[in-house]
């Protein structure tokens, strides 16, 4: 079976690209989770995140944005000792600010999900790799996206993020010709 050359052979990483990698996401409250969690990856590999994955829901009360918005220092400095994540104060600081943008935005204006597809159109964007080279770390669309999420106030929010983020939450299908995945998800 071909898979694109990005997984190792690790199970968990396997089961990522198969089950979830390129899987269009319309839930707000998952796309904020997710969207926390590729902050959290920025200098590091998907991997070490994906790895921690369950241990950042549990310490971030499930991804909920109204608890997280109320963090206190008191709970910052908690996930700052928390092991299981990754413990980096300006991420772990983003996080709550982004919970509080998540909200200020539903509130003002409806549907999160809405907001973050309308940059591809409401529509997955299907590309045609062949080759890991050919993928790009940005395009026109995470560009916008990550400009507008900054002008309302989202942190680690950049454009590569953004990428990486439309990927995951299948806004683009990067998987390659090559894999089987690409077809099942056009």
């Amino acid at each position: 079976m071909n898979r694109c050359p990005w997984t190792t052979s690790e199970q968990i990483y396997i089961d990522y690209h198969d089950l979830e990698w390129g899987v269009p996401v319309y839930d707000s409250k998952a796309l904020f989770a997710k969207l926390i969690l590729d902050g959290f990856q920025a200098g590091l590999s998907w991997i070490t995140i994906l790895k921690k994955r369950d241990n950042f829901y549990k310490a971030f009360d499930d991804f909920d944005p109204k608890i997280i918005s109320e963090y206190d220092q008191g709970k910052i400095n908690k996930l700052l000792s928390n092991k299981g994540i990754v413990r980096n104060k300006l991420k772990i600081n983003a996080a709550v600010t982004n919970a509080k943008a998540f909200l200020e935005y539903e509130s003002n204006n409806g549907s999160f999900s809405d907001f973050l597809w309308s940059f591809v159109k409401d529509q997955p964007i299907i590309n045609t790799w062949e080759t890991i080279e050919q993928v790009p770390a940005s395009s026109e669309e995470s560009d916008a996206m990550s400009r507008d999420l900054k002008k309302l106030g989202f942190k680690f929010t950049g454009t590569t993020i953004c990428y990486a983020f439309m990927q995951a939450v299948g806004m683009v299908n990067d998987h390659l010709i090559t894999c089987f995945r690409h077809e099942q998800l056009k």
